[in-house]
């Protein structure tokens, strides 16, 4: 056909035909060549001539057009329901910005849990206020039984400063009900933090004087997920070929315990971390390498685990209350631990010393965290869980007082093991 476009004949007849179907239901068309003085469509739909493969060209055409349609509905659809959920997200998020997400799993918030809001910060903070009255009276029993002029002039002290904690808590709940914005923010916050670890270690203080307990009879407890809430080891560890590493653990906390410990070294934030977080099981990470851990353990018990692991072929072993409860190899196989690191409990670490995620953090209790720079034997660890090993520590890292800091409001109480665990 001179002077004539089959694509553009085709498609004139495809919306000819849409609009025909409309208006007389079902059509048959037939397109053949016409003089060009000729409307097209109008003499395609006329003729009545055999054209079988255009007449099949012009029904995928238009059915083609008819799935695009559709298409575009159902997208205009979802991107409005995408639309509206991200407005909802946008709505409830916290004044600081945080990030979205990221490495296992990521994300930072510098406002502590980073599902919650201002409200629930102040909750938290009421919680750990609770916490702390409950230790004053338990302090206030034991000065009642003795006339200790020092005990007594420290009580009325800290109950002074829980008073002025709570006239702080009333006080930003009234601030934060009363206006839009969220001013001064970090210092107010600042300011709480301070004043929850100074309360903190003078509680401490009296309870060191409420009784003499041996240096590693002591539990760490971590009430609340929180970006700011960890205990330090003081002294870093050395290079190891093999090692053990054993504590005590009580938890019911879901979905996922935390992180009870984590040790960084430079250029590597997961040289040594026990994590479990979400709804994944524990896991064990050396040098960012995973083992999966055959735990059960968040019952709200206590429990004793042990993991040893040598470099040669990165063999490693799990026990759980002293029986050996799993195994495997090629966890980072001949990769040295590295010396001159930072170990931090109750925190995964995504810098040197810091970069928590309130998502990651440990919440329970935590005691007798002891490391070796040597595979422990199955009899060794059995004893450990049973209580049989007396002054049996870890020789490169052990459990006392002196060799960690705590920070944020984590706390300290005395610990007995074998008659803690029932």
């Amino acid at each position: 056909m001179e002077g004539f476009s089959w694509k553009l004949f085709l498609l004139s007849c495809l919306f000819a035909a849409e609009g025909s179907a409309q208006d007389f239901g079902q059509t048959q068309f037939i397109c053949t060549s016409v003089p060009k003085d000729v409307d097209l469509c109008t003499a395609a739909m006329q003729n009545s001539g055999p054209a079988e493969d255009l007449k099949t060209t012009i029904i995928q055409l238009r059915e083609t057009v008819l799935q695009q349609k559709e298409t575009i509905v159902n997208q205009k659809e979802t991107i409005k329901e995408l639309t509206s959920k991200l407005s909802r997200c946008e709505s409830q998020s916290l004044p600081a910005a945080a990030g979205p997400g990221g490495r296992r799993p990521g994300g930072k918030n510098t406002m502590g849990d980073v599902s919650r809001g201002t409200a629930d910060t102040l909750a938290q903070l009421g919680q750990t206020l609770q916490t702390l009255k409950q230790r004053l009276e338990n302090l206030e029993q034991y000065s009642r039984g003795n006339n200790s002029a020092q005990a007594n002039s420290l009580k009325d002290l800290l109950q002074n400063k829980i008073d002025d904690m709570e006239k702080q808590v009333l006080s930003r709940v009234n601030i934060e009900e009363s206006r839009p914005g969220h001013r001064n923010e970090s210092d107010q916050r600042n300011r709480v933090e301070t004043t929850l670890s100074s309360l903190h270690d003078r509680i401490s203080d009296l309870e060191k004087g409420k009784e003499t307990r041996p240096a590693d009879r002591f539990q760490l407890t971590f009430p609340l997920r929180t970006n700011y809430m960890y205990a330090k080891a003081k002294r870093t560890l050395p290079e190891m070929y093999s090692f053990s590493v054993c504590l005590w653990i009580k938890s019911s906390a879901s979905p996922g315990l935390g992180t009870p410990f984590s040790y960084a070294v430079p250029g590597q934030a997961n040289e040594l971390v026990l994590i479990e977080w979400g709804n994944n099981p524990m896991e064990f990470l050396i040098n960012d390498k995973v083992a999966k851990l055959p735990f059960s353990i968040n019952d709200g018990k206590w429990h004793h685990l042990c993991i040893t692991w040598t470099i040669r072929d990165g063999i490693w072993e799990a026990f759980q209350d002293g029986v050996k409860q799993g195994h495997g190899e090629n966890l980072a196989p001949y990769h040295p631990i590295k010396a001159d690191g930072v170990l931090v409990l109750g925190q995964e670490q995504d810098s040197l010393g810091g970069g928590f995620d309130a998502t990651q953090a440990y919440v329970g209790e935590l005691a007798h965290l002891n490391i070796w720079n040597r595979k422990l034997s199955a009899t060794e660890i059995a004893n450990l869980a049973n209580c049989n090993s007396k002054a049996f520590v870890g020789n490169v890292f052990s459990w006392t007082e002196s060799n960690i800091e705590i920070f944020g409001g984590a706390t300290k109480w005395t610990f007995e093991p074998c008659s803690s665990i029932n």
